[in-house]
């Protein structure tokens, strides 16, 4: 459903990404691992067209993404729920979550509205509730419940676990697991390996702006250099 041909891509005379190759098919759950400022997040901005690549291109179902502008790719399908989550805190939830629909799927926001609010139950008591007074975790679903409103079929999700409490961070996982139920393919991007292996199918490590290692989740996990490298084990 998407494929990643031999990005290369950077910020000015900076090199981040040094060609990239990636494919994700429709309803999988793929985890992109790596420490941080390996080039995870400037992955994602390639993909979703806030960063154009200086070689190689983003197709998705058969379709060249690249140069295309972020509202056309979300119209297209690709929603990312952004590292450090992103919503609008002056807004109520309610309000962020309309706004999830305003490219694509509007015809069928007060389904989606009602379908979010009963994934995210404490949404759904607050949504009169200014954004940026919620917890870190109720912001979290936020984002990820303004990300379901487009009715993508791929949602990039970015560092989601990051600044939770442990128990956030298994029903975080968890979470991810019912989206993916509902027939939504997952770009889990992630520096938490041990828990995005157990969600993923499958999975590649990004180092240096390289993929290090790919393949099915299961057998990464049990690969001894991951564990040396990312477990300590």
């Amino acid at each position: 459903m998407l494929e990643i041909a031999d990005i290369h891509a950077g910020y000015g005379q900076m090199t981040v990404l040094r060609g990239i190759d990636m494919q994700i098919g429709a309803g999988e759950v793929v985890a992109l691992l790596g420490s941080n400022g390996v080039g995870k997040t400037t992955l994602n901005n390639v993909v979703c067209g806030f960063i154009r690549p200086t070689a190689g291109e983003v197709r998705w179902k058969g379709q060249r993404l690249t140069g295309l502008p972020p509202r056309e790719i979300v119209a297209l399908g690709i929603a990312q729920v952004p590292e450090g989550r992103r919503i609008f805190p002056n807004l109520s939830v309610a309000e962020n979550l309309e706004l999830g629909a305003f490219r694509r799927a509007g015809a069928r926001k007060r389904q989606n509205f009602d379908r979010i609010c009963a994934i995210f139950p404490r949404l759904s008591e607050r949504l009169d509730q200014v954004a940026g007074t919620l917890s870190g975790g109720e912001q979290q679903m936020l984002a990820i419940g303004r990300g379901m409103m487009s009715e993508p079929e791929l949602l990039i999700l970015d560092e989601p676990s990051l600044g939770l409490s442990p128990l956030l961070v298994e029903e975080m996982f968890a979470l991810i697991g019912r989206i993916n139920a509902e027939g939504v393919a997952v770009l889990l991007v992630e520096q938490n390996v041990m828990q995005s292996l157990t969600v993923a199918e499958r999975a590649y490590v990004l180092e240096q702006g390289r993929i290090a290692m790919e393949g099915p989740a299961a057998d990464l996990l049990a690969d001894p250099k991951l564990r040396q490298a990312y477990l300590g084990l």
